[in-house]
């Protein structure tokens, strides 16, 4: 319904005319998610940080949330992964901003709202967004608070080009680390996986995408009018069965 400014910015060292571009996105995305952008504050600090404080209503007899998968549920995860390493890794120098710009920008950029009104029309039992935990750690608490073990098929998950290179040449994030800590108790890795390319599990998205339980037998059909709705990178990733909670990657 809402939205309130938080940013910071060092205003003697940057052209004011980047704040203003920034509120301007800001603004748009809040018209776009129809809020209301009510005003905001602002603080002078070394290094820009910009964000929204949201206020919204949910129907009580509507709230999904990541507790209520069953045994028998497929899980639909419908944007790429590999934000976090990108972000550093064009920071450091390793990833084209440009590329970036082109390949990854507009699917971070895109609202989750398209995606969670299709995902409403089916029998939708649970649903998180993909953010700092990583996908590893959002499956997991999935797993935790339904009380189900969870089987996630590696090679299915989408990811940002160039995301996987990065971690292969060396970079990563300041989250990958504890991240895995995070799960591993929980989690059994495929053999034969690279633990480079386990980095991706771990990688803390920024405007992630959602992971959807649906009914097995509704999961294609979910992946399907996503993806002609627009959301082109949907895609089943995972199935729900009955044990204890854990996560399998296989």
């Amino acid at each position: 319904m809402t939205a309130l400014n938080l940013v910071m910015f060092p205003i003697k060292q940057l052209d004011p005319g980047l704040l203003r571009e920034i509120l301007r996105g800001g603004h748009d995305k809040a018209a776009e998610a129809g809020a209301c952008l009510v005003g905001g504050h602002s603080v002078e600090d070394e290094e820009p940080k910009y964000g929204l404080s949201v206020n919204g209503t949910v129907h009580p007899d509507r709230i999904i949330t990541n507790a209520g998968s069953k045994p028998g549920d497929a899980l639909v995860l419908t944007k790429p992964l590999g934000t976090g390493v990108l972000f550093n890794a064009v920071r450091s120098g390793r990833f084209d901003f440009a590329e970036l710009e082109r390949e990854v920008l507009p699917a971070v950029a895109a609202l989750n709202g398209s995606a969670m009104e299709i995902a409403l029309g089916f029998h939708l039992h649970a649903c998180t967004d993909v953010t700092g935990f990583g996908i590893a750690g959002h499956l997991l608490e999935i797993a935790r608070g339904s009380g189900t073990r969870l089987r996630l098929d590696f090679s299915s998950l989408p990811i940002y080009p160039g995301a996987t290179e990065m971690y292969r040449r060396g970079e990563s994030t300041g989250s990958n680390v504890a991240n895995r800590a995070m799960v591993e108790a929980s989690m059994t890795l495929r053999a034969g996986l690279s633990r480079k390319d386990e980095e991706i599990l771990f990688d803390p998205q920024t405007s992630g995408g959602l992971l959807l339980a649906v009914p097995g037998n509704e999961a294609d059909d979910l992946v399907s009018a996503l993806q002609t709705a627009g959301v082109a990178t949907a895609v089943r990733v995972a199935e729900v069965e009955e044990g204890p909670p854990a996560l399998e990657v296989v």
